[in-house]
Parts: structure tokens; C-alpha cells; sequence
């Protein structure tokens, strides 16, 4: 008997796959490691390896038209249709500096080489040249006929040539030291759209829409040669000595070449409108390779406008060619020499932009794949430890609605899929081909299911309201043309659309969801009618069996959740908890609980057993139309209308090992933190009390410290150990204390002791410093206003005490004095100067006393000797008890201003 598997109560998202790029400008590092993409209003900083996204540059609603890097990738140059230029800093994401100079929006932009200036061309015909550091035009000028569509500095650094070209097939070449059109080329009839120079920099490749490459001799400005290529061309690249590809066309012997001939033999690429990369020679025009064929090769001329190639870069350091397709993915080639010649390996695809996915499965024995099916005629295979897209399976002729995976006794991992072309068709995913096509449905197919247990047949269900199964026999390893699947049962099983199938594990029995809002059980291999699930108040869109118990999950527009008994069609229990439609659910750990996503864009953790929702997860933006669970592995992936997928991982376990870990973590450093304090060690102490985030503990500590004669060397080392989260963590405590009168004295302390310490430059950079002193300034103007009117009513008492001639005038003044010291630091009452300045009052009240009883004393001969005597007795208990209750009354009173 299996060992259970453990409860989940967390997943976490791990990785997720986004768009990136929605088509138009991108950069490319000089290292090759990323690239710089235009998606929508932002600019994303990708991972060339794995299509991992580094950052995301908010351009505030501009949409972008050009896109360049400075030769040291350190700054990103952004223009969109607002006109404004854009300098970002990427090690910090910000605007450095922006300016305006076009009078339309900039299409292309190049940096030179120096990275010291900036060339852009615009809609308005303009080529302007910036400095880059001071934001100001250095070169203006005009002439062309049309939109700049492509510009480029010329490499060498001993040439000062620009050359831009136009949407009117005219190219010109500018000379900024000169500041000056050199000359004008003018061999195209269509938009130029791309421009190279030769290695020796003494020739010019320019490609156009008009089918043709012209080469150029920059010595004299002269057309050497026109090369027909026969497609429209997006991208000319010229194979230099150094790059991947120059080991297969003997590129080093071209010195010697030159000797003979007046130039050397250029090699150069081309990709365009068809989809195949072909290389050409400048030797007889001729082209000397050319691709067989790719995942976007254009066969006829009414294909769909947006496939083929928009772009092609040569990647440094022989990591290849980069192209671009028209469906915003980069595809990454090597060059491989086979037997039959050179070939070009698809290294890696990364895609910009999936669009909707409307479902995606898990693939392979172990599950390591993901096959995803978007608003695309295609269905892509992901590989989940890169993320990037492996291959694709090309061959519906509309949208791919539904997939299903499983893999055969035979061992093959199979793919079926269902479309808007009312086909099924199987695929072989480990020959990436189509093995078999099932034709018959009246309608779009949205709904497919494998066998579960003989992996010999499928069923599907269309939107002709009718489930079809299909049988498996008749598909061959060796046939290289598609089979004719045979459909061996029919039923018409709704009265509207079937949305979702599911096959029993045992393939006894099947369950169809329909728009009709029932769920129905049929039996296999006749679609025998078992029994039929009504409830539900809206459409049904997902359904599944129990892996251990004779039930089957329902998921419904009506916002809830049913499980019903297979044997009497009993509901057996209801879950609520989306607010919107509930698209998918499907069961996890045998049954005992489940999984589920809605149009409400979450997934939500369910157990079966006491209806709880246990976890819910908010990580889409729109329809969570896609859920895929792996069997073995039970990892989770979910997709919708966001263009998203994110890949859930059981974390159940190494939260617990977390919280134990932090615990056990927290006792040692609660034990450090004891023995610091005991070892007098505030500075440790103070540090330890901030990591463990102890704010109450770091109060004492702080007044601890306030009772101490060197508090302030103290309070300066403390503080001075911070870092700047620290800091700012320190500035929310003391927002807190400053609230409460009783701790006011402590926060104001501490605060005067952190804008003494840091300079302004630092605590502007604190995070969130603006919210943190909008919570200070009103407390702190409130503390101080009751300090000063406390302050202000002590006057009163003393004038009264000065005018009964119980407080000497003099000790007054001192008193006052050490008053003042206080409180004009807000802060630093310090007991010790105003119990010396008391003393010193007191001595001078004795002073003064002893005066009074010399006088007395003087004048008591002229008195009565009885009646003198009785009144210098009286006097005397009189000065006693004032000069014993003086002191006292002082130390109260300066104790009740200083504690309130």
C-alpha cells in the first residue's frame, strides 16, 4: 500500500513566464547576456539564456519606437511617441536625463562607439547627433524624403561618417566634422531597412523591401553590385573573421583575396518576409546557403501576414545569430557542419508574448515539460528548467483550444490536440510530428482526454454538442505521413457546448461539462448514459474523477464548487469562495484535497474533507483559464488571460523547516542578546534587539542607556553600527513611541541623535523617509508645546516664591538656566546638572537664611526680651521647616516636569 501523501497547506511560485516583449525596438549587450525589450509602455531587461526578466523600466504610458545601448551597457537610450529621448541608468532604472528635438516620433537611434554620442532619425525626416552627457544637439540635418528608418555610425573610429536610410529607398551619408551630406545613394525603390559595413570599412550592404542587396564602394560612393534575393528584406548582416561562422567560409585567407581582386569576397546573411536565413557571397551574387526550412517559413504568398523574420543580429563571442520573428519570438542559431553541409541548430526560443492560453499540460515521464496552447495556431513545448520554449507543433489551421498529454506503454509522450478547425490531431512529441489526424466534428473542439490506464484511445468533445472516441490503432513510429484516426463510438451528449472531459482511471467511465449546466457520466467504449449531474445554475466548465473514490468535481460559472456521487448523482458537497466563474479544479494528495482557478484571476487551495479553503494565491492580472497539475510530482502551472504562466511548488515542508529553523535561530540570538545586556555590551545588544525586531526590548535598552554617564558616546556607536534598513526600521519605532507621552522623551532623544549623525544627503535616500516625518512633525510639535507652556507656568511659581522672599533671586537665575539648557535641546535632561544647580539654590537659600538670622540677631537687644525671644523661636521653626521642605518641593517639581 502507497505511504499518504502529506497535506499541503502552501505553494509557492517559483518561476513565471511573461511577456516581455509585444514586437518593435529591442538592444541587444555587447556581451550577449540580455536584451533590452519594448513591451507595450515599458521596457524589460531579459535574461538571454532563460528569458528570466532582470527589471522593468516604466516609461509613464510613452510607447517606445527605439531602443539602443551605450557600448558599455550601462545606460539604455528610449525614445517613443511623445518625442521625448530618454537616458536610463541600469544600474539604478532611472531617468538620468530626457530631452525633445524631433518633431515626430524617433524611429531608429544608434550610439557611437566612443559612447559620447547619440544619433537619432524621426518621422519628420530629421537626423539629429546628441551629447550624450550635456543633452544638446550638436549636429542638425535634412534632406530626406521620407520616415528614417535605420541610421548607423560608421565603426572606425578614424571615420566620422553617419549613414541613415528612409522609407523613400534613398540612403545618405553625413560627415559630422564636416557637418555636411558626403552623398546621397539612391539604388532602392522600396523602405531601406537595413545597413552593414564591412569588416575593412570600405564597403556598405543596404537591404530594402524591394528584393534586392546593393553594395556599396565607400572609397568613390559607387554601386558595385545589386544581389536579387526575391524577398522583401528586414535585416543584412555581414559575416566578419571572428564570428561563428567564419570557420565555414575560410575568412582568414581574405588578405591574400584582396591582392588579386580590387575588394575582398564579402560574406553576409539575410532573413526576411519567408522566414529561412540565406547566406550570399559577393563573388557572382550567388547565394551559398540557405535554410531548409524553420518553425515560421513562409510557403505561399497568402500566408498569415505576421509570421517570418523582422530582425537578425550577429550575437559576439560565437554565440551565434539572433532572429526575430513577426510573433515577438528570438530565436537563437549555431552553426553545425553535417555530411550534407552546413546547418543551423535552433539553440533556445524565447517568446515575447503567448497571448491567451486557453490550456497547457504536463509532458514526459518525469514531467519535465509543458505543452501550452495560446490564441495561436501552434501548440509550444516549454522545458521547465529553462523556461524557454523547446520546439513547436505546427499544423492546425485555427486556434488551439484544448490539450491533453500522456505518455504510452510503448513509452512515447503523446500530445492531442483540439481546434477551432473542428480536427483532433496527435503528435509524437519526441519526433515533434503529427502522427495522426481525427476528422469529423461539426464544430470547434473544446475539450480532449486520454485513456488513463491502457493509453490505447481519447475522447473529445465539440461545440457540435457531441463526444466522439477515438482509437489509437493505426499510428506507426515509421509512417512519416499522418494516419486517419477512427472514431469508434458517437453520442450526442448535451444540448449545448462541451466544455471539459475527463476519462475514469480505471477507463471504465467518462464525464463530459456542457454549457447546458450539467455534467455527464457516460460509460466506455459504447457512451452509455450512466447518470447525469444537474445543479449547477450556470455552465459547467471543468470536471474530474476522484484518483481513490467514486466521485467527480465540478467547476461552474455559478461561482461554486460541487463533488458528486457517481453511483445516485448526489451533490456531496458544495465549496463557495470565488467571486467569479470557476474555470478549472482538479484533485491533489489521492483525493483529499483540491485545486482550483477562476475569472476571478485566483487559485485557491481547497480540503475536501472540512470544506476549508486553506490557502488562496492572487498572482494574475486577468482569467485563469489554464491548469495543469503533474500526477507525480504535483507541481502546478497556470495560465490565462494575462499571458502569464507561473509554476506553483509544494512548499509545505520547507516552511516548516523555515519556521523551526527560525525559531531555534531566534532562541540563540535571545540568548546573545541576555548576555550582551549583562555584559553591559549595549552597542551588541542594540544590534541583536534590531535583527530579532524586538521593538519593546529595544526601548528598555535605549532607556537603559539614557541612565548612563556616557549615553551619548553610547547612542553614538549604536547608531552609527546601523545600516540604512536599519535605520529606517529604527525611524518606524521611533513613530510609534513619539505617539505616547510616556516614551516621547526616549524617541526625541534618538531622533535628535540620527540627524545629528547622518548628513542630509543619506536620510533623503531612506525609504519612505517622507511618510516617516509626516508621522513625526505633529507629535513632536505637540511635545514641544507642552514642554514650553510647563515651562512658562514654573515662572509663575517662582515669581510668587521670589515675592514671599522664600527663593533668592540668584539661585532663581540658575535654575532657570539649567531649565533652558534642557529645553532648548528638546532632549538631554540631564539629572546631574539640575540636581547641582538645586544645590547650588539651597546654599544660596542658607546664605541668605543666615543673613536673615545675623539681622535678627542685631536687632533683638531693642525688642522686648520676652516677646523677641518668642518671636525668634517662631521664626526659627519657620526658616527650618521652608529651608527642609525647599529642596524637596524643587526636586518634585523638576521630577513632574521632566517625567510628564
Amino acid at each position: 500500500m502507497a505511504a499518504p501523501l502529506p497535506f499541503k497547506k502552501n505553494y509557492r511560485c517559483s518561476q513565471a513566464l511573461q511577456q516581455f516583449y509585444s514586437g518593435g525596438p529591442f538592444a541587444v549587450s555587447s556581451d550577449g547576456s540580455f536584451i533590452a525589450c519594448a513591451c507595450s509602455d515599458t521596457i524589460k531587461i531579459v535574461e538571454s539564456s532563460n528569458a528570466h526578466i532582470r527589471s522593468t523600466i516604466d516609461c509613464e504610458s510613452d510607447t517606445i519606437t527605439a531602443l539602443c545601448l551605450s557600448p558599455n551597457d550601462k545606460l539604455l537610450f528610449s525614445a517613443g511617441h511623445s518625442r521625448q529621448i530618454r537616458v536610463w541608468d541600469l544600474s539604478t532604472l532611472k531617468c538620468i536625463r530626457s530631452w525633445k528635438g524631433h518633431d515626430g516620433p524617433v524611429m531608429s537611434m544608434v550610439c557611437h562607439a566612443s559612447g559620447g554620442l547619440l544619433a537619432t532619425g524621426g518621422a519628420d525626416r530629421k537626423v539629429l547627433v546628441w551629447d550624450v552627457d550635456g543633452g544638446f544637439c550638436t549636429h542638425y540635418f535634412k534632406g530626406h524624403e521620407g520616415v528614417i528608418t535605420t541610421i548607423l555610425f560608421h565603426p572606425h573610429h578614424d571615420k566620422s561618417l553617419l549613414f541613415s536610410g528612409s522609407d523613400d529607398g534613398g540612403v545618405r551619408i553625413w560627415d559630422f566634422l564636416a557637418k555636411k551630406c558626403v552623398s546621397t545613394l539612391r539604388a532602392h525603390n522600396s523602405t531601406v531597412t537595413s545597413m552593414a559595413i564591412s569588416e575593412d570599412g570600405w564597403s556598405l550592404l543596404i537591404a530594402g523591401r524591394d528584393k534586392v542587396v546593393t553594395l556599396w564602394d565607400l572609397h568613390n560612393f559607387s554601386c558595385k553590385k545589386t544581389i536579387p534575393t526575391y524577398e522583401a528584406l528586414e535585416a543584412v548582416c555581414i559575416i566578419s573573421s571572428g564570428n561563428a561562422f567564419d570557420s565555414f567560409f575560410n575568412l582568414d585567407d581574405q588578405p591574400s583575396r584582396k591582392k588579386i581582386n580590387e575588394y575582398p569576397e564579402i560574406h553576409f546573411l539575410t532573413v526576411g518576409e519567408r522566414g529561412i536565413i540565406r547566406i550570399w557571397t559577393s563573388e557572382g551574387s550567388a547565394c551559398v546557403f540557405k535554410q531548409a526550412s524553420s518553425d515560421i517559413t513562409v510557403i505561399s504568398d497568402t500566408d498569415n501576414m505576421r509570421s517570418g523574420f523582422t530582425a537578425a543580429i550577429m550575437l559576439p563571442l560565437n554565440q551565434g545569430l539572433l532572429c526575430v520573428t513577426a510573433d515577438q519570438q528570438f530565436l537563437f542559431y549555431l552553426p553545425e557542419l553535417l555530411l550534407e553541409g552546413l546547418q543551423l541548430t535552433l539553440q533556445r526560443r524565447l517568446v515575447g508574448y503567448n497571448e491567451e492560453i486557453s490550456d497547457m499540460k504536463f509532458l514526459g515521464e518525469e514531467e519535465q515539460y509543458l505543452a501550452v496552447a495560446t490564441n495561436l495556431e501552434q501548440i509550444r513545448v516549454y522545458e521547465l528548467a529553462s523556461m524557454s520554449c523547446l520546439y513547436v507543433l505546427a499544423g492546425h489551421t485555427e486556434i488551439v483550444l484544448c490539450l491533453d498529454t500522456c505518455v504510452s506503454k510503448s513509452g512515447r509522450s503523446l500530445i492531442v490536440s483540439g481546434s477551432k478547425d473542428n480536427n483532433v490531431r496527435l503528435w509524437d512529441s519526441d519526433k515533434r510530428c503529427c502522427i495522426g489526424i481525427g476528422i469529423g466534428h461539426m464544430g470547434a473542439v473544446s475539450a480532449v482526454a486520454f485513456s488513463k490506464k491502457e493509453k490505447n484511445f481519447f475522447v473529445s468533445g465539440s461545440s457540435d454538442h457531441t463526444l466522439k472516441v477515438w482509437s489509437l490503432e493505426g499510428t506507426s513510429d515509421y509512417s512519416e505521413q499522418p494516419t486517419n484516426l477512427k472514431a469508434k463510438a458517437v453520442v450526442a451528449a448535451h444540448d449545448k457546448e462541451i466544455n471539459s472531459i475527463a476519462v475514469s482511471p480505471n477507463d471504465s467511465l467518462v464525464c463530459s461539462g456542457s454549457q447546458d449546466r450539467t455534467a455527464h457520466v457516460w460509460r466506455l467504449p459504447d457512451l452509455v448514459s450512466v447518470v447525469v449531474l444537474g445543479g449547477h445554475k450556470r455552465g459547467v466548465w471543468s470536471v474530474e474523477f476522484s484518483p481513490v473514490d467514486k466521485c467527480v468535481i465540478t467547476a461552474s460559472g455559478d461561482k461554486t464548487i460541487k463533488i458528486w456521487a457517481i453511483t445516485d448523482g448526489s451533490c456531496l458537497k458544495t465549496f463557495e469562495g470565488h467571486t467569479a466563474n470557476v474555470l478549472r479544479a482538479s484533485f491533489l494528495t489521492r483525493g483529499t484535497q483540491f485545486v482550483s482557478c477562476g475569472a476571478d484571476g485566483l487559485v485557491k487551495l481547497w480540503a475536501v474533507r472540512t470544506n476549508e479553503c486553506i490557502a488562496t494565491y492572487d498572482k494574475h492580472d486577468d482569467k485563469v483559464w489554464a491548469l495543469a497539475v503533474g500526477k507525480k510530482t504535483e507541481i502546478l502551472a497556470t495560465g490565462g488571460g494575462d499571458a502569464v504562466i507561473n509554476l506553483w511548488y509544494d512548499s509545505t515542508t520547507a516552511d516548516k523547516e523555515e519556521a523551526f529553523h527560525k525559531e531555534e535561530e531566534g532562541m540563540v540570538r535571545g540568548l546573545e542578546l541576555e548576555n550582551a545586556v549583562a555584559d553591559a555590551d549595549y552597542t551588541k545588544a542594540i544590534q541583536i534587539a534590531f535583527e530579532l525586531r524586538r521593538p519593546h526590548k529595544l526601548f528598555e535598552l535605549f532607556i537603559e542607556v539614557c541612565r548612563k554617564k556616557e549615553v551619548k558616546q553610547i547612542i553614538e556607536r549604536a547608531l552609527s553600527s546601523l545600516g540604512k534598513e536599519e535605520v529606517n526600521t529604527l525611524l518606524e519605532y521611533v513613530r510609534e513611541w513619539n505617539t505616547k507621552p510616556k516614551m516621547c522623551h526616549i524617541a526625541q532623544f534618538l531622533l535628535f541623535e540620527v540627524f545629528k549623525i547622518l548628513p542630509p544627503t543619506e536620510i533623503i535616500e531612506i525609504k519612505g523617509i517622507r511618510e516617516l516625518l509626516e508621522g513625526l512633525i505633529p507629535y513632536s510639535q505637540r511635545h514641544f508645546s507642552r514642554v514650553d507652556r510647563l515651562v512658562r507656568s514654573t515662572y509663575l511659581l517662582d515669581y510668587t516664591l521670589m515675592g514671599m522672599s522664600v527663593i533668592d533671586p540668584e539661585a532663581h537665575e540658575l535654575l532657570r538656566k539649567a531649565g533652558d539648557k534642557d529645553v532648548s535641546t528638546g532632549v538631554d535632561y540631564n539629572m546631574n546638572s539640575i540636581d547641582n544647580a538645586l544645590l547650588a539654590s539651597s546654599k544660596l537659600d542658607k546664605d541668605h537664611d543666615g543673613q536673615l538670622e545675623e539681622k535678627a540677631s542685631h536687632s533683638k537687644k531693642r525688642r522686648r526680651p520676652g516677646k523677641a525671644k518668642d518671636r525668634a523661636a517662631t521664626k526659627k521653626s519657620k526658616d527650618l521647616t521652608v529651608d527642609g521642605s525647599r529642596d524637596l518641593s524643587r526636586r518634585r517639581f523638576w521630577g513632574d516636569v521632566l517625567g510628564s
